[in-house]
């Protein structure tokens, strides 16, 4: 039976006053006692709200005593507390609750109380009192958790605030009901969303004690978007630096908006790094993460080859809400050239093996109401290998959206008549510094295949103002004007005319100097306009071819889809005179001359050279089949499938030019198999020409030039590949394929059906699982396998054919339900060599994960140990994480 319960207030028993008869007079003032009188008011007891509760067996009230007594199956409700038991004893003199279990005929203990306040709960294996008044408890044997962690003490006392005092307890982070692991204190002191404190503690791993423990222990208990603390390092070592601790330190969660990682990595061999992990987030606006990375190292004991160097690294990621009519962005990677030579990813070495590292950081605008908008960059590039950095500082551009002037005219060519403008600025410094003597042809040498004579000189301060001397810098005007109409009802013809408009603040004045018998230069400064445009018109339709096979075939009907385009492009010669962008200059003492660009290297080119009147190709192809499919239902279903996802070919042909007019035939063409499983893509080009080869008879030294004839004029077949590419990827497992969205809703089922509650920090975890999967270990996957295949075939004329191939591949294996084996590795089929390789071991352990990397052989030898505690969220969603030094 339930019951509702008004407890009595004393005052409210005061005796009635008796008042005097009314006077016969008619009462024509106001009372000067007012009406809100004090004695009229209803004073407030200690019960603030309604109190329920229920006894499956019998409620049983003691008015002498003022208790009542709940058997059986009971719960008592009074504001955001709630308490479950089998006997539960109300003090209404006392304000105080108790509950305990009872025990049966053979001696069980049944119905223990459940005790909930807010989001804590108490399994309580003894016995409770709990004041209502003053909000505070003592509990005997009780488990509380406490966010990620478990609480569990032989007596506690709760306080007003939640925070709560244990007497001889446990904290563990391991939900089992025998934990893997716990801490073991005398005393714990937990603060609601602050901390948990404890006296002298000890380890428990599988309840063995380790043989020392510590004198006190600080255990962050805020949520885990709040929660700063001490990171663990990880151990291994490395071929060059020795064996190292990595990632020590500490985490800071200033707030709810900014996280900061701090740790330090030492190294047997005589080094050191730090690094500073920074991410920030505000809801609705931005999220972004930076990082710093300092490594210094010095070895004394290889004199022979002595080892000195420091090296840095930074990361910057600035991510916008889309959101108003401007953005702002960044993407900075960025460092020394030595960093990736010889600090070790343990994880993932991909970006030791990378080469090129690229930064922008963007800012954008648009006008609203006008058809104008504007953008900021600060650009950087870097070669690792080469030593060159590219900075562009700034690239400013500004763009006016097409504008159809005549869009009420019936005309369609004039109605669909478009034009628009786009400006650009760009300052480039770049540490290639040309040669200041000797000027060479760039436009003969890129011909010729020949790359331009440059020095790379190194990219730091003491070089910074020849460097600056030399920033190329200048802007460009574009002007397209397209218009669009349909000819002969099955094509679409487009007219186009570019004008194009460079500004340069300086230009070349090129003279032959005779004493050296070369050509050098001299910079002749002030504002110099360089203008060109062409012209083109290209017309493209659509074909389709089908075959129907017979009804008693799987395959119901193979379809071709051909998209061919011709198109015709003028460029007029902008090298004459008249224009003054080039310059006709001798180069030898024969009286030769050669037409230089007066605008050779600057940043957005020259003038074009030549005229030019050319016919391009281009055809696009897919084919597909329509197959039969069995169904559940008596109807057949039909299912499409790429059989050529594309097949295109493309090529143009120069009217203007004297010889080798036709270009050579490029081509490329994807497709793939079992359902995305396996991709194939292939591309090269076919030189039509022939090629004349002659031996020197006093060398034999082979050479080859082309000819302005075709390859089957002079039998040489239809003429010569100059390079052919092939790249074969596949990934295959269990499961097969899933989009993100899949696997967003399979995972979400998996983690409710555990008896989670989805909450923003779950499904932020979720998408980050769903956005990179290659980052986590999905413990339910017994194997997963990729590979690639790359072959590459390239033959200049004169030269010998060079094929290089390789194949790398990667994968993991479940061992048994616990144990994973994960691996990457490669060989090249050139140097009949593997390629950098890694093998790593994780090992679930419920509450603990362990990751072990090797990389077995390389400059890049070592291994890693990581061992640390994985987060609820993380056991409940099976997957474990994948660190390395830039995670947080």
């Amino acid at each position: 039976m339930e019951q509702r319960i008004i407890v009595p207030d004393s005052i409210l028993n005061s005796p009635i006053l008796e008042l005097p008869p009314l006077d016969s007079l008619a009462i024509l003032g106001m009372d000067t006692i007012p009406r809100n009188d004090t004695t009229k008011t209803i004073p407030k007891g200690d019960i603030q709200t309604t109190i329920n509760y229920y006894g499956e067996d019998s409620i049983i009230t003691d008015f002498i005593s003022k208790k009542v007594f709940l058997h059986k199956a009971a719960w008592f409700e009074y504001g955001n507390i709630r308490l479950d038991a089998d006997l539960i004893i109300i003090d209404w003199e006392k304000s105080e609750l108790f509950a305990s279990g009872v025990t049966d005929s053979l001696g069980n203990i049944t119905g223990n109380p459940i005790f909930k306040e807010g989001v804590s709960t108490y399994e309580i294996r003894k016995e409770m009192r709990y004041n209502f008044k003053t909000q505070k408890a003592i509990i005997k044997d009780v488990v509380t958790e406490q966010q990620d962690g478990l609480l569990r003490g032989e007596t506690i006392k709760k306080d007003q605030d939640g925070s709560i005092f244990l007497d001889h307890g446990y904290y563990t982070t391991c939900n089992l009901a025998e934990p893997h692991w716990h801490i073991n204190a005398n005393k714990i002191k937990s603060i609601r969303g602050k901390q948990v404190v404890t006296g002298p503690f000890n380890f428990y791993f599988n309840d063995i004690p380790l043989p020392v423990g510590l004198p006190f222990g600080i255990i962050p208990d805020t949520p885990d978007e709040k929660a700063s603390g001490i990171v663990f390092p990880s151990y291994g070592q490395e071929q060059v630096r020795g064996f190292f601790l990595r990632n020590f330190g500490y985490y800071f969660a200033f707030n709810d908006y900014v996280h900061t990682r701090v740790t330090g990595d030492i190294f047997s061999n005589g080094g050191y790094g730090a690094k500073a992990s920074t991410i920030y987030k505000k809801r609705y606006r931005y999220n972004g993460g930076f990082n710093v990375d300092y490594q210094r190292f010095k070895s004394p004991e290889t004199e022979l080859n002595p080892v000195d160097y420091n090296t840095i690294w930074v990361n910057w990621q600035h991510t916008p809400e889309t959101r108003g009519n401007s953005r702002f962005s960044a993407s900075v990677n960025a460092g020394t050239t030595n960093y990736n030579n010889v600090v070790v990813n343990p994880n993932s070495f991909v970006n030791n093996v990378k080469s090129e590292f690229s930064s922008n950081v963007a800012y954008s605008k648009t006008f609203t109401g006008t058809p104008f908008s504007m953008s900021a960059n600060l650009r950087h590039s870097q070669n690792i290998q080469s030593d060159e950095v590219n900075l562009i500082l700034p690239d400013i551009a500004v763009n006016m959206n097409r504008q159809n002037p005549f869009q009420n005219v019936k005309f369609e060519p004039l109605k669909t008549l478009n034009i628009a403008w786009n400006f650009n600025l760009q300052n480039s410094i770049n540490n290639r510094v040309s040669n200041p003597f000797g000027v060479q042809n760039e436009v003969l040498q890129q011909e010729q295949g020949i790359s331009p004579d440059q020095n790379i000189i190194p990219f730091n301060l003491a070089n910074l103002p020849l460097l600056l001397a030399e920033a190329d810098n200048g802007a460009k005007n574009a002007i397209p004007i397209t218009s669009n109409f349909t000819l002969f009802k099955y094509f679409t013809g487009t007219a186009s005319l570019n004008y194009t408009e460079l500004w340069y603040t300086e230009r070349i004045n090129y003279f032959y100097n005779p004493r050296e018998n070369r050509v050098d230069k001299i910079n002749e400064n002030g504002f110099n306009r360089v203008y060109f445009y062409n012209t083109s018109f290209n017309m493209n339709t659509n074909v389709y071819g089908f075959y129907n096979f017979k009804k008693n075939k799987k395959i119901e009907a193979i379809r071709h889809h051909m998209q061919p385009s011709f198109g015709f492009n003028y460029n007029p010669d902008f090298s004459t005179s008249a224009f003054g962008f080039y310059q006709e200059v001798q180069v030898d003492e024969s009286g030769r001359t050669q037409r230089f660009s007066r605008h050779q290297g600057f940043i957005f080119g020259q003038a074009p050279l030549g005229e030019s009147r050319s016919l391009s190709i281009n055809i696009r192809n897919t084919v597909e089949a329509k197959i039969k499919q069995q169904s559940d239902s008596e109807e057949e279903t039909t299912k499409k499938i790429p059989l050529l996802q594309s097949l295109n070919l493309s090529t143009f042909y120069n009217f203007a030019a004297d010889s080798f007019n036709l270009s050579q035939i490029n081509f490329n063409t994807r497709t793939s198999f079992f359902e995305d499983k396996l991709s194939i893509n292939l591309s090269g080009n076919l030189d039509p020409y022939a090629e004349l080869i002659t031996i020197n008879p006093e060398t034999g030294v082979r050479s080859g030039r082309r000819i302005n004839k075709f390859a089957w004029q002079s039998g040489q077949g239809l003429g010569t590949f100059r390079s052919i590419q092939m790249n074969v990827n596949g990934s295959i497992n269990p499961r097969g394929g899933k989009s993100p969205g899949e696997m967003r809703e399979d995972m979400t089922n998996d983690f409710l059906q555990q008896g989670g509650q989805l909450n923003e920090f779950v499904e932020e975890e979720i998408t980050r699982i769903v956005n990179d999967p290659t980052q986590y270990i999905e413990w339910d996957v017994p194997w997963n396998l990729g590979f690639g295949f790359n072959i590459a075939y390239n033959r200049q004329p004169g030269r010998d054919s060079n094929i290089t191939s390789a194949i790398n591949f990667n994968g993991d294996v479940s061992l048994s339900e616990k144990w994973k084996i994960n691996f990457n590795a490669g060989y090249d089929f050139m140097t009949q060599q593997l390629t950098q390789s890694m093998i790593g071991i994780a090992r679930d352990l419920h509450c603990w994960q362990m990751n072990v990397s090797w990389i077995p052989f390389g400059r890049f030898t070592s291994y890693n140990l990581d061992i640390r505690v994985k987060s609820s969220i993380l056991q409940d969603l099976k997957v474990s994480r994948r660190r390395s030094f830039f995670d947080f």
